[in-house]
């Protein structure tokens, strides 16, 4: 029995620079968020806020099948050196998109980098992480992609009043190509001898590669609890203009969510591991819920639009690790990879549908959003109660 000087190291290594590599991905596509909308406006696309979300999502959504089997097979560095590739030349491409049509058809090309590379990341951190310590884990990986989030949205406005929007452009691409660097840096952790060479007929999908079975509960909940996220990155940008939050302040919300986000995931990323998955997510929701709540009734002030934005924050914090975590203790370990993608294509509908409704209910009209707002309370609603009534706590046994 090996003694505490001799045990090996829970976070090695490649745990800490795949820290890294997330924390420049996140900043390298969210920084571009708060200035996208006024974009597109300007091209006369304004009725069309709701498809940058949207059509970034679809294409997420529709490649994680395929990056979850090679994942599986091939490796999980390839599948994300490759969403990180996508990112890095995407930026590159936003400064000739002049047209509403070249535009959203980037947008749907971008959405392939978060198809792959947070699938990728995943199935490599559940590899080298115990059961243990397993929801602290994704606990401090998520703290490391809110640090991007925070940073990317705080700074984008800034780079853009300060220098220009192409340049906010290329430094995107700059982020996703530090991503790409270090991700040079780690060992492949796939098995060897579930290692196959990329071939195309790998890209071939029988039903049964699609969608993972026993995941079906975290992918539900996923879902439920990220069609808010995707509603609230569609029409908080206008509500921030509605509340004269101009310039730099427009992405005061996105910096309060991800920070308290990054707080919650420091100070509470064992929680699941000491409490359980099922009680830590029923709380969790019931947070996201009261944050929309003040979004749709008290979110005509400046203060209490920023508490909202803190109540999401904590319970995202809670939530998204717990699900990460959660996903991964039901899921077999040769099939981990399409568990966790299973998992993402739930995140990438309910993101989706939440930024199309919301679009389509918000139509550039201010008073519309408490509806919007209101609409995200009432999924999370169903997902509390299907958390409450329908799922019971169970150890992890994988």
């Amino acid at each position: 029995m090996p003694t505490p000087a001799s045990a090996p190291k829970v976070y090695t290594a490649g745990f800490w620079l795949m820290c890294l590599s997330s924390f420049f991905f996140f900043m390298s596509f969210n920084m571009l968020l708060p200035e996208l909308p006024d974009y597109l406006t300007r091209m006369g696309g304004g009725d069309y806020k709701g498809y940058i979300i949207a059509l970034f999502t679809v294409t997420a959504g529709l490649s994680r099948p395929f990056s979850g089997k090679l994942a599986d097979t091939v490796g999980r560095i390839p599948v994300m050196v490759f969403g990180s590739l996508v990112c890095f030349v995407c930026g590159f491409f936003y400064p000739w998109a002049t047209t509403v049509t070249g535009f959203l058809l980037l947008r749907l090309v971008h959405g392939f980098s978060t198809g792959f590379k947070p699938t990728g990341t995943a199935a490599f951190i559940a590899d080298i992480i115990p059961l243990s310590r397993r929801g602290e884990a994704m606990g401090l990986l998520g703290v490391a992609g809110s640090l991007g989030m925070a940073a990317g949205p705080a700074l984008g406005p800034y780079i853009t009043a300060t220098f220009s929007l192409d340049t906010l452009f290329y430094c995107s691409s700059g982020m996703a190509l530090l991503s790409l660097a270090v991700q040079g840096t780690m060992t492949e952790t796939l098995p060897v001898a579930q290692r196959q060479p990329f071939s195309w007929s790998l890209l071939r999908l029988e039903w049964h590669e699609v969608l993972e079975p026993r995941v079906f509960k975290p992918a539900l909940i996923t879902m439920l609890c990220l069609f808010p996220f995707g509603a609230i990155l569609t029409v908080v940008p206008d509500q921030s203009v509605a509340l004269g939050l101009k310039g730099a302040d427009k992405g005061l919300f996105y910096t309060c969510y991800t920070l308290t986000s990054l707080l919650v995931r420091l100070v509470a990323g064992r929680a699941s591991d000491t409490y359980g998955r099922v009680p830590v997510l029923r709380i969790s929701t019931a947070v996201l819920l009261l944050a929309l709540v003040v979004l749709a009734f008290m979110g005509q002030s400046v203060v209490l639009f920023l508490l909202g934005a803190v109540l999401f924050g904590l319970g995202a914090g809670l939530n998204s690790p717990t699900l990460y975590a959660w996903t991964v203790d039901l899921s077999h370990p040769e099939r981990r990879g399409r568990a966790v993608a299973t998992m993402y294509i739930a995140l990438e509908i309910g993101i989706g549908l939440g930024a199309l409704l919301a679009g389509w209910l918000f139509d550039n009209t201010t008073a519309r959003l408490p509806y919007v707002h209101m609409l995200s309370a009432a999924l999370l609603l169903l997902a509390l109660v299907y958390l409450l009534v329908a799922v019971r706590n169970r150890p992890a046994t994988a």
